[in-house]
Formats: structure tokens, C-alpha cells, sequence
């Protein structure tokens, strides 16, 4: 048995510490807050309720293993989960609207064709196969294994050439395409299309002009493993997994911040630091009077008016915000979330500039942003502004504040190619006895890879 010491009670901490205990060691989480969960943080007022950081859950057989792992039980005795369908909806600045599917490819090609003109299937099927490729050939090195001694290797994109009709190949030898660049020449540079494309990379914090194609493997996995919602909200997953804990005698340290010298442990598990000019979120949580309208999809992308300017703004040097951005519009049909049936609560979220980069606390910024968020949305025919009661603006220096996290930025999930820039530190350090696990440690955020890094980090570890 060892004494373990995990610091930060994030779902990555959670998670790691439920493995750990479940096969002997003697654990005890730190955590700085007076709460469990990190970034799945929950916000109530006058019966409304709001996730404050994820909303919705991809590759759920991530924690169903952790569930039948640490208690033999499937994950649906623990949190009620329920497929999001549609998997979304979007609006596109021509006036173009899109509903896709959920886990179905098929169906998400039938819908493009509808929405965007035959062959838009086709075409955006195409460059899925090959993010299924990229999906095959990195699954286990950068989900599932330890990062390998050499990565050397990942630093190759494996997004594969893709022919060109009556032309040779794309990539003959010369250097792999940037996901941009798959827009241009694989969706043959159709607006709506390349939108599609760059809002998953945009979503995970990734500037689609230097993302490598491999990123491609974002949609591919949304698409064909599917989205899916918790009732009462990502937070009743860590409430979940904390409760686990309690049940294998995890041992809990709360409003404790730990520095270099942690308590008396034979190991260490830290989080690692997040890059403080990666891009962070800004979420406003909407208590709306008026019922939930019939048919209302949960997740509506409202894509930005004006794209290059989006992305100059996000991730360009200067302290400056896009006027109307790419937003997802979250509007759960979730009892647990609003007072009665004559009320909906409605969050919108954005890839916007960390603190590091824009001063959020500066008096009035966040409150105009939020104005331009709201017009925005309502120009796109959604009606939120008139139902407001009330709202509450949250930016990265409230999620730096509350989660450590330098800036408010958001981690990135790792990926293949570019020299290996977009890989993420390796769980094990080199210094006996410390690891290091979450989103800014391999294989990077998103709630799925925060709890593979427990998994690897567990496996790492092994039993007592």
C-alpha cells in the first residue's frame, strides 16, 4: 500500500484517486476550494441551475470503465444519461440553417446535402474517413497509453493525403496541411462547410489556421460516438465520482493549497500548468421566464458573422474581442435546471482571449460583451434577449479564480503533427514518485481525456 497524495479534487484528481484506492493505496486529495469538481462547477439561484464549465459528454465509455472499475456497475446507476439529439443545430451567417443527427454519419451526410446542396454529404464524409484514420492511428498513444518515452513519432500528422481529381496527390512529400488548409482544398472552400469544420477546433481552443488536419479527428469522434447529457448537469458526474471515492475511503483535504511540499506521501500526483495565453471561455447564464419553445435542440451554434475576424481576435496578439463570434447556445431540456415549466435556463458559451491577454475585470467589458453575445444570437432568430430576468456573466478570470488555472485558459486536447507542438506533457516526470495528471497533462483536455489521465496515471501506478 502506498500513501498517495493527489492534488486538485478536479474529475482528473476524482477519477485518479477512485482507481487508486479501489486497488489498495491509501489516498488523500487536496484541494484548494472549499469543493470537489474543478471546472464542473454548478451555479444556483432562485431555482435555476447552470453548469459552469462543460455541459455535455463525449465518449461516455471513458467513465463507464472508471464506474465498472471501481464498483462493478454501469455507469446509468450513477448519473442518468440520455443521447443529445439533434447533436446540434446550426446557423450560419448566409441565413443557412443545419440540424445534424447524433452517431449517425449517415445521417449527418443527408442533413448537409438538405441544408447546403447535394455532394455537401459527400464531400465533408470524405474528410471524416480520414480523421477515422487519424482516429485509428493515435487512439492508443494519445488516449489510452502512457505518452511513449520517444514521441518522436507523433510529431508526424497521420491525416492521409487525400487525391485530387485528374491532379496529384495533395501532400506529395511536402508538408502536412493545417486544418484551414483541409477547408480549402478537401470542402472545396464552401463557407458553410469550412465553419462547420473550424468550429470544433475553435470550441477546444485550437486556431484552425495552424491546427494540423489531424484535428480532424474532433468531429470524427463526436460524430460517430455520439454527444450525450446528465441530468442535473456535468456536475452530478463529479458528484458522482467524489461520492465513489468516499465509498473506497479516500481521504478528502479541502480549502488546503499544497506548494512544492506536499504532506508526507510515497507519491505525488499534481496537476499540470495550463499555458496562460491559451484561449479561455466566456459563459452567460440566461434565467429566462417563458417555457422551454417545443422541439428546441440543446446545443445551437450560432457561427460568427465574420470568421477571419474571429480568429484574429482570439488568437492574435493584441488585447481585442470579435463583435459577434462563433457561440454555442446550450439550452438543456433538464427539469433539474429551472423552477417550474414556465421558465428555461439558457447558457451561452465562447472561445475567447485568457485574462493574461484581456483584462476581464476591467469595468464594463464583460457586461458589453455579454450584450454583443445576446444581439448576436437574437439576429440568428433565437429571441433570449426580451425573456432575460436575469443573468450572470462568467469569464476566465472568474474560472483563473476559482480553478488556479494561470489566466482562465482552457487546456487542449494533444494531437499528432506539427513537430509534436500540440502534444501535452508526459504523466510521468522523471522524478521518483511524482506524475502529473488533467487536462494540461497528457492527453489533454476535455472530460474524456481528464479521466484517461487518471486511467493511464492509475495504470502507471498499479495496484498496492
Amino acid at each position: 500500500m502506498a500513501r498517495i497524495v493527489i492534488i486538485g479534487a478536479g474529475i482528473s484528481g476524482l477519477a485518479a484517486a477512485a482507481r487508486l484506492a479501489t486497488v489498495g493505496h491509501r489516498v488523500t486529495v487536496c484541494e484548494a476550494a472549499g469543493t470537489y469538481g474543478g471546472m464542473l462547477g454548478r451555479y444556483q439561484r432562485e431555482g435555476f441551475a447552470f453548469d459552469t464549465g462543460p455541459t455535455l459528454l463525449t465518449l461516455p465509455a471513458v467513465y463507464r470503465d472508471l464506474a465498472l472499475k471501481t464498483g462493478r456497475e454501469p455507469l446509468e446507476q450513477l448519473v442518468e444519461l440520455a443521447p443529445v439529439d439533434p447533436e446540434s443545430r446550426h446557423l450560419f451567417a448566409d441565413g443557412t440553417a443545419l440540424a445534424l443527427p447524433n452517431a449517425s454519419r449517415g445521417g449527418v451526410a443527408q442533413a448537409l446535402d438538405t441544408a447546403l446542396g447535394a455532394g455537401a454529404g459527400e464531400r465533408w464524409g470524405a474528410v471524416m474517413n480520414r480523421g477515422r484514420t487519424v482516429w485509428e492511428a493515435t487512439r492508443r498513444p494519445l488516449l489510452e497509453e502512457p505518452l511513449p518515452a520517444d514521441p518522436g513519432a507523433l510529431g508526424t500528422d497521420p491525416y492521409p493525403a487525400a487525391p485530387r481529381r485528374g491532379l496529384a496527390r495533395l501532400r506529395p512529400g511536402g508538408p502536412a496541411p493545417t486544418l484551414d488548409q483541409i477547408a480549402a482544398r478537401e470542402l472545396g472552400g464552401h463557407p458553410a462547410l469550412t465553419a462547420l469544420l473550424t468550429e470544433y477546433a475553435l470550441r477546444f481552443g485550437f486556431d484552425p489556421r495552424t491546427a494540423p488536419a489531424g484535428a480532424t479527428v474532433i468531429p470524427y469522434m463526436e460524430q460517430t460516438f455520439g454527444v450525450w447529457s446528465v441530468r442535473g448537469g456535468l456536475r452530478a458526474l463529479a458528484e458522482a465520482v467524489y461520492r465513489r471515492c468516499e465509498q473506497r475511503g479516500v481521504e478528502f483535504r479541502f480549502d488546503t493549497r499544497v506548494g512544492q511540499d506536499p504532506p508526507e506521501a510515497d507519491l505525488v500526483l499534481r496537476p499540470a500548468p495550463t499555458e496562460a495565453a491559451l484561449p479561455g471561455r466566456v459563459s452567460v447564464l440566461l434565467a429566462l421566464r417563458g417555457a422551454r419553445p417545443p422541439g428546441t435542440a440543446q446545443r445551437t451554434v450560432v457561427h460568427a458573422a465574420d470568421r477571419s475576424a474571429e480568429l484574429a481576435a482570439v488568437f492574435g496578439s493584441g488585447p481585442s474581442l470579435p463583435e459577434r463570434p462563433t457561440v454555442q447556445v446550450l439550452r438543456p431540456d433538464d427539469p433539474s435546471g429551472r423552477p417550474d415549466e414556465e421558465h428555461e435556463a439558457v447558457t451561452l458559451t465562447v472561445t475567447v482571449p485568457s485574462q493574461a491577454r484581456l483584462d476581464w475585470t476591467a469595468p464594463g467589458v464583460a457586461d458589453r460583451f455579454a450584450d454583443q453575445l445576446i444581439a448576436h444570437a437574437d439576429a440568428a432568430g433565437l429571441g433570449l434577449g426580451e425573456r432575460v430576468l436575469w443573468r450572470v456573466v462568467r469569464t476566465p478570470a472568474d474560472t483563473e479564480r476559482e480553478t488556479l488555472a494561470p489566466g482562465g485558459a482552457v487546456p487542449r486536447p494533444a494531437l499528432a503533427g506539427a513537430g509534436g507542438a500540440f502534444l501535452q506533457p508526459a504523466n510521468s516526470t522523471g522524478q521518483d514518485g511524482h506524475y502529473l495528471l488533467g487536462g494540461a497533462a497528457h492527453p489533454g483536455g476535455g472530460l474524456a481525456r481528464a479521466g484517461m489521465s487518471a486511467c493511464v496515471v492509475a495504470g502507471l501506478i498499479g495496484p498496492a
